[in-house]
């Protein structure tokens, strides 16, 4: 896979010697991959990202994988807490409203196999912009396709099989499996649901389902974050 060098002037060292363990994905919300490399590479508005992967496939590095990129903000998913020092960014070309294109989607697990396996980071451990920072952040959107990672090997998909049918759910539970599976404990309920379904269950509206509650106890169940790891 060919990658083009783009340097972004906006970086730092990983606080306290941190190493990735996390990988997020987002999306730039703006017209065009070039209008987004201007935009991460801009002093002035101090955000990066590490790599930038456009509509048509070309992918294009702007912060090296040992540094810092600016591209997390607040946020946390178990128990780290400056995501920035562990993880890595990667931005996707997209209005933020459209598909991501086959050859878009085709390059990005391309990068994300060979950066995982650089820094030994689990299907789990890839998250969304919005799974960090529930009601801050939507990236990379309902119109991202999770399942299709998932089937890769490169992320995490809840079983359906035993699900039972929609109904009212026990909003405690819901809370709980969230947090073991990673989504911070402190989250607004309605912003954490909401974070949830745009990436499990990108159609559902209305109140806390029993459907929503049994997923989660499966990721949960299947991928407890460690909570004893450094939280730097």
């Amino acid at each position: 896979m060919k990658i083009t060098s783009h340097p972004s002037p906006n970086f730092g060292e990983r606080r306290l010697g941190a190493t990735p363990n996390l990988i997020v994905l987002h999306y730039t919300a703006m017209t065009s991959a070039k209008a987004a490399i201007a935009r991460l590479c801009d002093p002035e508005f101090e955000v990066s990202a590490h790599y930038l992967v456009s509509p048509t496939g070309k992918v294009i590095q702007l912060v090296n994988e040992a540094q810092r990129a600016w591209h997390a903000g607040a946020g946390s998913w178990g128990e780290c807490g400056e995501v920035n020092s562990r993880s890595i960014g990667i931005e996707l070309a997209n209005d933020g409203h459209s598909a991501f294109p086959v050859v878009q989607m085709n390059f990005l697990e391309k990068l994300l196999g060979a950066v995982m396996d650089r820094w030994k980071i689990p299907p789990e451990r890839v998250i969304g912009h919005s799974d960090m920072a529930p009601g801050r952040k939507s990236d990379p959107g309902p119109q991202f396709d999770w399942q299709r990672l998932a089937r890769r090997g490169l992320s995490v998909w809840p079983r359906s099989e035993d699900i039972v049918p929609p109904n009212d759910g026990r909003a405690d539970e819901f809370l709980r499996f969230a947090a073991a599976f990673g989504y911070a404990p402190n989250a607004a309920p309605a912003a954490l649901l909401s974070a949830f379904r745009q990436r499990f269950r990108p159609r559902a509206e209305g109140a806390l389902e029993t459907i929503d509650v049994a997923l989660i106890r499966d990721l949960a169940t299947r991928f407890p974050v460690d909570q004893t790891a450094p939280s730097t």
